[in-house]
């Protein structure tokens, strides 16, 4: 089984959790497990849970990394098979309940998940709506499509994906569905093309990319788990421990902007003669500023274009 993906800001992500020999580090969207590889070569000794939902990758994973999963391996590598929105219960499980010295996630949709046609993410392959990251749960894009408002349906193509015409391709949806179910990738695609005016489908791109793409985060709850496993994150951050965080999305990006704003800076009213303990920030900026992707990367990796690094660290 293969789960190949380039990894984006490979370097940057790692190298700023400054890696040591004896930490503890978690990996929340193992993937394709680029950037795993390159930190547990930074490491003699320690540890690397490794998070994902998606049972592929963790399959995939099993074989890749099967000589770091046996009993005795330095450096060690632990695999979850679950949403890294449950950072926290999964690592007291297995035993490591004193916190982590650094975390890292890389967000979105990896290449493989795009590349298995059947799992209904892509609008360049034809298969049943679907969408799910985590192949063990109840919702898709299917029971989305065909069974939210027309309303509900243009808040998530407009709240999710910055779709302009969000508005016109629910109403054609909901009118497409009265006839039969919205059952694939292509049948959601014609409905798209022909609720879009003809001048706009001219220019930007495909005129399905944002649908898809507000209907992935919709069916994956993707903002909600974020922010809660982003702020589990920070709690079981030992001091000197740091956070590495790549996003795709505006969406995305901007969450993580606010929660780290929210743990970097205090408001401390006029006069106070001294900060007390408990309104001292948690954490440090490390990077003011994303950090982006250099100019041989975005040559080599056309994913990269839209990735954005942010970096802090517990205090």
């Amino acid at each position: 089984m293969k789960f190949k993906h380039t990894s984006v800001l490979l370097h940057e992500t790692i190298d700023n959790l400054k890696p040591r020999n004896g930490g503890l580090y978690v990996d929340a969207t193992f993937g394709g497990g680029g950037h795993a590889k390159y930190l547990l070569s930074k490491i003699d000794t320690g540890t690397l849970v490794g998070f994902d939902q998606d049972e592929y990758a963790i399959k995939s994973a099993e074989l890749n990394f099967a000589n770091l999963l046996q009993p005795g391996s330095e450096p060690k590598l632990e695999l979850v098979h679950d949403n890294f929105s449950n950072l926290e219960k999964d690592l007291v499980k297995l035993g490591y309940s004193d916190g982590i010295d650094g975390i890292y996630y890389d967000l979105g949709v990896s290449s493989p998940q795009f590349d298995q046609a059947d799992r209904g993410f892509s609008y360049r392959y034809d298969a049943r709506l679907d969408m799910r990251m985590d192949q063990s749960q109840d919702l898709d894009a299917y029971q989305l499509v065909n069974t939210l408002s027309q309303k509900e349906l243009a808040d998530i193509l407009y709240q999710y994906g910055d779709e302009k015409f969000s508005r016109q391709i629910a109403r054609m949806i909901v009118e497409r569905r009265r006839e039969k179910p919205i059952a694939t990738t292509f049948e959601l695609v014609d409905v798209i093309k022909d609720a879009i005016p003809a001048y706009a489908r001219r220019t930007g791109g495909h005129p399905a990319k944002k649908s898809f793409q507000a209907l992935r985060v919709a069916v994956n709850h993707e903002l909600d788990v974020l922010q809660a496993s982003l702020e589990e994150a920070i709690k079981i951050l030992r001091p000197g421990g740091r956070i590495s965080v790549i996003t795709f999305q505006s969406h995305e990006d901007k969450i993580v902007k606010k929660i780290f704003k929210k743990y970097s800076e205090v408001e401390v009213p006029r006069g106070m003669p001294f900060i007390p303990d408990d309104m001292k920030p948690t954490l440090r900026l490390v990077n003011r500023k994303p950090i982006v992707a250099s100019a041989s990367e975005l040559e080599n990796n056309n994913r990269s274009h839209s990735a954005k690094l942010r970096v802090a660290e517990k205090l």
